[in-house]
């Protein structure tokens, strides 16, 4: 099937310095972010859509004793941007089915998923000693990363790296391929067949092999 229409409205989700956002700010036409929701105080998030004059929200995790409370606030934070694609960009948590089942939803991790899930992707990545490694972008489902991957591109590791320069070198990479992919998304340029979202390179690809 392809991906539902979209006009390129975008609700963010962050819980950091928020430099994926800001890649997103940056891209501009046909993504238009509208609407910014963090999960704690003091999310620098914050003040990059403040600096871009996009609204945000505060949804404080701490705040609520029942998951289910702070969900339906989130929900509610989320629904008065109206979106067509909700982007997780360095949000670190887990969401549940009313959440996920109501907009698309992508997030871009540091990894080749599905290697290294979860907060510590490029410490792990580090750890066990791999020799690449890179950035992902998959749809958001209820797991720790497991949504069907829509781009790949891979970071070599060096024999120096320590978790820093390695997380410096991912974060351009991240940059670049989170927007493409909302681009994809808004311009219903997605085909996902179960597990399999197919790209508009993907389609070159096939193309290239066939002539």
């Amino acid at each position: 099937m392809l991906a539902g229409a979209m006009s390129g409205r975008l609700v963010v989700l962050a819980s950091g310095s928020g430099s994926n956002l800001q890649a997103l700010l940056d891209h501009g036409d046909p993504l238009e972010v509208v609407r910014v929701v963090v999960d704690r105080p003091e999310v620098g998030a914050v003040d990059r859509a403040a600096a871009a004059g996009v609204g945000a929200a505060m949804v404080d995790v701490a705040a609520y004793d029942e998951r289910t409370a702070w969900e339906r606030e989130l929900l509610a934070a989320v629904a008065a941007g109206e979106p067509d694609l909700v982007v997780l960009a360095g949000f670190m948590r887990l969401l549940g089915p009313e959440v996920v089942g109501r907009w698309p939803m992508i997030n871009v991790h540091p990894s080749l998923l599905p290697a290294f899930p979860g907060p510590r992707a490029v410490e792990q990545a580090l750890a066990h000693g791999v020799k690449v490694t890179g950035a992902t972008v998959h749809f958001v489902d209820e797991g720790v990363d497991t949504g069907p991957i829509v781009a790949q591109q891979a970071v070599a590791v060096e024999a120096d790296d320590t978790v820093a320069s390695l997380h410096a070198r991912i974060q351009p990479v991240e940059h670049a391929l989170l927007p493409q992919c909302a681009v994809w998304q808004v311009q219903q340029r997605l085909r996902v067949d179960g597990r399999h979202v197919y790209t508009p390179t993907d389609a070159a690809a096939v193309t290239d092999r066939r002539r």
